[in-house]
């Protein structure tokens, strides 16, 4: 549970990246700051269908799930897991929720982005401590109708060893995190639709009766 709350906060992360003049990395790296910045931040509301592979070192992969997604900045993400293991995470921004109906049980704690150094970051703002972090380069002519853009962590100690954002016609495509050691998670886009109306109850969750309800708190 903990590494897919990570990743979808990895997520959440990458598609709030905000506008603004704070990338401090030179001319060229620059321009590419300035073309991915431009095709995340015109997101203010996100709903697609997902395919998430998890790709083993080998190239086998490992699982494939169907996922709905739902995003509105600054603080609403819903994550649901359709198949094979039905999953539903989600948060307003001041409380997270993680129901699992196979084990009738939902674990609630406060949203917390300080557990992923990445959602940190992209989170709070702080756009200077990720370009300090990350080299963030396009590898894609600005004329092409395919978008690439990858994201290099500067220092050993990162999880992922590159995060590559793709959008094909300024939409979003796809987003790989190659980890270190060596597993990829591909997260594929469709049906997307940018910038609909998606009410905020959409990002609150009321536990079904006779379920378990698990309260962490990470203040203890």
């Amino acid at each position: 549970m903990i590494k897919l709350i990570k990743q979808m906060m990895v997520l959440f992360s990458l598609l709030c990246i905000c506008t603004g003049n704070l990338f401090a990395q030179s001319a060229t790296s620059g321009s590419a700051l300035d073309r991915l910045d431009a095709l995340l931040g015109n997101i203010e509301t996100l709903a697609a269908d997902v395919v998430q592979l998890i790709v083993e070192s080998d190239g086998g992969v490992l699982e494939e799930s169907d996922i709905k997604m739902r995003l509105k900045k600054p603080d609403g993400f819903y994550w649901e897991t359709l198949t094979p293991f039905p999953e539903l995470i989600v948060t307003d921004g001041s409380t997270l929720w993680n129901y699992q109906p196979d084990l009738e049980q939902v674990v609630i704690e406060d949203w917390d982005s300080s557990r992923s150094e990445l959602a940190a970051q992209l989170l709070s703002g702080n756009i200077e401590s990720l370009a300090g972090d990350y080299t963030i380069d396009s590898v894609t002519p600005k004329e092409s109708e395919h978008q690439e853009f990858e994201l290099i962590p500067r220092t050993a100690d990162n999880v992922y060893q590159l995060i590559s954002i793709n959008f094909m016609r300024d939409e979003l495509d796809s987003i790989y995190l190659n980890s270190k050691n060596g597993q990829q998670t591909v997260w594929r886009f469709d049906n997307v639709m940018r910038n609909s109306a998606i009410d905020d109850a959409q990002f609150l969750f009321v536990p079904p009766e006779n379920i378990e309800i698990i309260e962490n708190d990470y203040a203890q």
